[in-house]
């Protein structure tokens, strides 16, 4: 009986997925942070909290959220700091990358000025590096393209780390496989081997999509116990954005009215995929609805015994549906449509175009409880803008 439309997160999903990557982060000695770039829904961060995850912010907004809400010291990353945004990122980091040597060069002063003033603190800095491996195919989620603006690039590093630097990191995968780790890890240290006696940690980014089924967990576990054989000295860092929260919330909508032109049904639904399901035209890729036919249950019964539809969203956008999809049975007004895994990224990139309804954010406990986090209003969407 969930009003509609409305994102439903599962606490019993999400501590599924923080007791396997906490087990990975033990049985392999990495350390696995949070991106906020993928989850924000800081009233779930009780949660995380029990398993001691911290979190990497790339905006003072997620640095603050950090240290408010996981209450600890973040890892920064921003492709650029200003003498304005510095000193607050100091304030809260334990660690902070550069995006270039000129970046480091600008704030070294600001570091060093700061660690010494903080006896009992130490932001630790790094340099993004580029390993020029590209393993994504979507090359808006690519930051290893050639003439990428993310990281040093290796010609600029054969004399050696800049002096005070402690840290590599690179950021290469985008809901990747450990095999793909595995590529690029060996694109790093072919590149920026000479580096790693010198540092104290290696950040490998995000990507590694860990939850997934069918993810390689012991290749990836033997690909950094044999990186950390190979340097003892260095700590690994790992910051999934996906793994945290793949599979633990959906996003639930109803049929407000079926549309059929050119012999095309649209349902029309009271969610917008350019709203509230971004990604979906962004990468682009066809979500699992849950009510749907699957592929193979489509093939196993008679070709056009079933009823298919596009689903559109309610705005005004023309490119905002996608298709098509198969049901047992004719849609109508009133039928719920739930949408499976729109938790991460979808509910930290959802908009307030046309200013359609925005969902509302609920959560189910492992009592089975439902709770409602947020419901959204006229004043939500007024005072986003002046």
């Amino acid at each position: 009986m969930i009003d509609t439309p409305c994102y439903v997160v599962y606490e019993d999903r999400l501590r599924h997925n923080l007791n396997l990557i906490t087990e990975v982060s033990r049985r392999s000695g990495a350390k696995i942070i949070m991106a906020f770039k993928a989850n924000a829904l800081w009233r779930t961060f009780p949660i995380f909290r029990e398993y001691g995850i911290q979190c990497t912010a790339s905006s003072l907004n997620e640095l603050q959220l950090g240290v408010e809400e996981l209450q600890t010291r973040v890892h920064s990353y921003c492709p650029a700091y200003t003498s304005t945004t510095i000193k607050q990122y100091l304030d809260g980091s334990s660690h902070i990358t550069f995006n270039s040597i000129s970046q480091w060069e600008r704030f070294k002063s600001d570091i060093e000025e700061y660690n010494t003033q903080h006896n009992d603190i130490h932001v630790s800095p790094g340099l993004r590096v580029n390993p020029r491996c590209s393993v994504v195919e979507t090359d808006i989620y690519n930051p290893a393209l050639p003439g990428s603006r993310f990281g040093a690039e290796s010609y600029q590093l054969v004399d050696g780390l800049p002096e005070g630097l402690e840290g590599l990191h690179f950021h290469a995968l985008c809901e990747s496989s450990s095999a793909d780790l595995k590529k690029v890890l060996d694109a790093f240290e072919a590149q920026f081997g000479h580096l790693l006696p010198y540092v104290k940690w290696v950040n490998m980014g995000g990507g590694h999509l860990m939850t997934r089924e069918g993810y390689d967990i012991d290749l990836l576990i033997d690909i950094i116990r044999g990186f950390k054989e190979k340097y003892p000295h260095i700590e690994v860092i790992l910051e999934p954005g996906s793994a945290f929260t793949w599979r633990t919330g959906d996003l639930h909508s109803s049929v407000i009215d079926i549309v059929e032109n050119d012999g095309i049904k649209t349902a029309i639904l009271d969610v917008s995929f350019a709203c509230h399901m971004p990604d979906c035209l962004e990468m682009p890729y066809k979500p699992t609805v849950a009510e749907a036919l699957t592929d193979e249950e489509i093939e196993s019964v008679p070709e056009g015994s079933t009823y298919v539809y596009r689903l559109g969203g309610n705005s005004c956008l023309s490119g905002d549906y996608m298709g098509d999809w198969h049901f047992k049975r004719p849609l109508k007004p009133g039928d719920r449509i739930t949408f499976e895994d729109m938790n991460h990224y979808t509910t930290v990139k959802t908009t307030m175009f046309n200013g359609i309804q925005h969902p509302d954010i609920s959560f189910v406990n492992s009592n089975g409880d439902y709770l409602l986090l947020r419901r959204f209003n006229y004043q939500d969407y007024k005072h986003r803008m002046s």
